[in-house]
Order: structure tokens, then sequence, then C-alpha cells
């Protein structure tokens, strides 16, 4: 059930002046930390003592903005004062982590102030203290489908109002795990920047469909010109690709548990999930029970799921062991050889009326190798993973792998075999070759955007 916000409560923006405080005193702090997070040097101590004063005064005058983080704020205060007192050692902030709990408030609108020494991914790898001030994306059809049958629990899609140093990167989601911490706790929530990723999309996407001459059906167009439609699309798609990752045939190697294994089987699970909120998307679209609402997401999640995949994330990132780009790669060439994907005349094009079978196809072909892979050893698994995979997109002519499992070393530890893939095992096309340096550029200049900064 979607809760509406109904309360006057007073709205923090980017110009607030105690925003503009602790912003500034976190980021001054951020100086002088170490990578876990301490602050050894001491002659930095006395500084960093009136910054993080600083930091909690400023809490504790915006906390009225937020009584639904009452208790949070409260032990974020101590957590910081108890930090300092300590001597700036590995920061702790436990206490106030467990107090936090956003996914007990999914209303379209509220607010948050994210403050803890936390890394950002695909940012800083440093336990650094970083703010964000945060606002909760949950319309009405998503509410319905997470009462039904999306139930998800710990997903919680959020708005960019303004960060840090840490999050002015490529990072699209706030983990509580990244959060320095004296134990690890059970996790209840994981919050996903919609805006964001909706932003770098709708970007990439245009200049993708011009560099290829793609004409975009009336309905994807849309995607283009409206950012709020936009970030509800890609609340839907997260939402069921997030909840994926905890159902099905799951292999009990090697996303059930944590251990060294070839870049490609990342690929396969990340497709998967996506795959599945692609297939259940087509589903909710003919759904006559489903809300307007939610058909016609269903319709933009598809052209969404699609696009960042061929256009974005094939060609985003270095060639080490890229597991999302080579997902992208997959379903571009698998799309290709079913005849649904043309590259002709130098122009791009895609037969929709057929496309949604051959993509839920890929997904059933993955599916069908989680569901055997519990009848077979783990070399076994990895070998029929590759097979599925370089049965479509063409491994490096120098791949170990792809002579086969007599060239392989079978005998021995599965350390073996991951250290025979390539950091690039799977290179890109000559088409990707092509348009990744005309992309490179656009891609690079959604590093920090936000819904706000498209649109400015």
């Amino acid at each position: 059930m979607t809760i509406t916000v109904t309360t006057t409560r007073p709205r923090i923006t980017s110009d607030n002046r105690d925003w503009i405080s602790l912003k500034a005193a976190a980021t001054a702090l951020q100086a002088f930390q170490s990578q876990d997070g301490s602050i050894q040097d001491s002659l930095h101590h006395e500084a960093a003592r009136a910054y993080t004063a600083t930091i909690t005064e400023a809490i504790k005058s915006m906390a009225p903005a937020f009584p639904h983080d009452a208790a949070y704020l409260e032990l974020l205060v101590a957590d910081f004062g108890r930090w300092a007192d300590a001597g700036f050692g590995v920061p702790d902030f436990l206490d106030s982590l467990l107090a936090f709990q956003p996914q007990e408030h999914r209303e379209d609108g509220l607010q948050h102030l994210v403050v803890f020494p936390m890394y950002t991914q695909n940012g800083s790898t440093s336990r650094l203290v970083e703010a964000v001030l945060i606002e909760v994306i949950w319309p009405e059809f998503i509410g319905a489908l997470e009462a039904g049958d999306y139930s998800n629990k710990l997903f919680v899609p959020i708005r960019f109002v303004d960060f840090t140093p840490g999050y002015d990167t490529n990072s699209a989601v706030l983990f509580p795990e990244t959060v320095a911490v004296r134990e690890t706790p059970a996790f209840t929530w994981g919050a996903i920047f919609a805006d964001r990723e909706a932003a770098r999309f709708r970007r990439v996407l245009k200049a993708a469909a011009a560099t290829t001459s793609l004409q975009l059906p009336p309905d994807a167009a849309e995607l283009l010109d409206d950012q709020e439609l936009t970030q509800r699309t890609f609340v839907m798609w997260d939402l069921i690709h997030d909840r994926t990752h905890m159902r099905g045939d799951l292999p009990f190697d090697p996303f059930m548990i944590k251990q060294r294994m070839p870049f490609f089987l990342y690929s396969l699970e990340e497709l998967r999930c996506d795959l599945t909120a692609f297939r259940e998307s087509v589903r909710i679209e003919k759904d006559e029970d489903a809300s307007p609402d939610a058909r016609r997401h269903a319709k933009l999640v598809q052209y969404a799921v699609i696009f960042d995949r061929i256009f974005r994330f094939a060609i985003t990132g270095n060639r080490v062991r890229n597991y999302d780009g080579l997902g992208g790669q997959l379903l571009f060439a698998w799309m290709h050889q079913h005849h649904v994907l043309h590259w002709t005349d130098s122009k791009l094009s895609i037969d929709w009326d057929e496309a949604a079978d051959v993509v839920i196809e890929l997904g059933a072909r993955i599916e069908e190798l989680y569901w055997r892979s519990i009848d077979r050893p783990k070399a076994a698994h990895w070998l029929a993973a590759y097979k599925l995979i370089s049965g479509t997109v063409t491994p490096h002519p120098a791949s170990v792998w792809a002579k086969g499992p007599e060239a392989l070393p079978l005998d021995g530890p599965p350390r073996g075999l991951t250290d025979q893939v390539l950091d690039d095992e799977f290179p890109l096309s000559m088409f990707y070759e092509a348009l990744e340096k005309k992309m490179r550029p656009i891609i690079e200049s959604t590093t920090g955007i936000t819904g706000q900064t498209a649109a400015s």
C-alpha cells in the first residue's frame, strides 16, 4: 500500500544554511581521513573536532525536518561525539546505522539526511564521512506492485537533493554495508538513486540513437523528454531486478557463497535479473487487471532494459573483467543473431513486434543453466556457462577457455580455472569498437549527473 505524505514538514533544499554548513564540514574532514576512516595525524584532531561539532550542530538544527528519523539522528550525533572523544580512530557508526530504517517509511517525496563514514561504489574506496540529502520516490503504482506479486521489503528508490564529493561519481546506490561499523549487522534495506539512472540513460540513449540512426518508437521517445517518467520506469525495473537476486533455481556457486570466480558468471546473474524484469514487464503490460500506470511503465521498462544494456552497459568502464559490459554485448549479439536487431546501411533498427519473445528466450536459456547447475560439479557449471555465452559472443582468439575442457587445468583447484580467464575474455565487436569511440565523451559526461542537473 502506498502512503501519501499529508503532513506539512519543512523541506530541506540544497541551499539550506545548515545543510551547506554540514556539507562543507564533512568535505573538509575527508582531507584528514585515512582509507579506514581514521584520522591518524594528531595534528589534525583539533580541526577535526571543530568540523565534527559543526556537523552535529547542523544535524540537530535540521532534525525537525526529519521526525521519522529522530532516533537515528540522535544516535548519529552520539556516534560522531564518541568518535571524536576516542581520538578519531577507526569510526564505528553501528548504533546510528541500526536505527536508520528508510524501508519503513516509503512515502513519495519523504526526505532523509544520511551522514556516515562510508565508501561509495564507483567512487571512493575509502570510508570517508559522506553526507547525502535524499528524497524517496514511491508512486502509487509501485506501491501496488510491491504489495502484490513483487514484494521487496528492502527496496528503497530515491533521488538526490545534494551530496558530498563521494557521490559526485557514477555511484547510483546507497547501501548500509558501505558504512564503517564494529561488526556486520543484518542488512534490512538497500537504496537506489533512480534519478541518476534515469538521467544518464536519457543522455546516452539520445546520443546513441542519433549516432546509429535508430528511430525510436513514439512511447520510447517519451523517455528522452520526461525525467520523471523515466525515473519511475527505472524504479519499476529496479524493484523487480533487485528481488530476483533472491529468487529462482539459484546455483550454490557463485552467487550464494562469496568466492573468487570467472567474471562471466556475474554477467549472467546481472543479466538474468534484468531479463526477469523484462519478462515480468511483458506480463504486466498484457494484464488487463493491472493499473494503467503499471501497464504503461511496464512497456517502458522493456525499452529501458534493452537500450541501457546495449548502449550504455556494453561500452561503459574498462575492459578488465567488465561483467556488465559483457551482459550488454550478449544481449545485443543475441538479438542480432535472432534477426530482430539489424545493422544495415549503417543504420540500427529493431523489430519490436518480435523482439520481446527473443529477449525472453535468452532469459529462459540462463534460467535453464541455473536449474541444471545443482546437478553439476562446479567446473562443469562454469564450462556450461562459458558455452552459453561463447555460443553468441566471440571469445578472444588467444583464449584458453575457448579451446575447450582439454586445454584447461581441470584436475586442480577452481582458482586455476579462474586464472585462465582473460581480463577481456570477450572483446568488443567491430560495431562496438566504433560506437565506443563516438559515445565515450557522452558516457564520461554522465559522471555525477542527477535528475536536477539533467534538466538544467
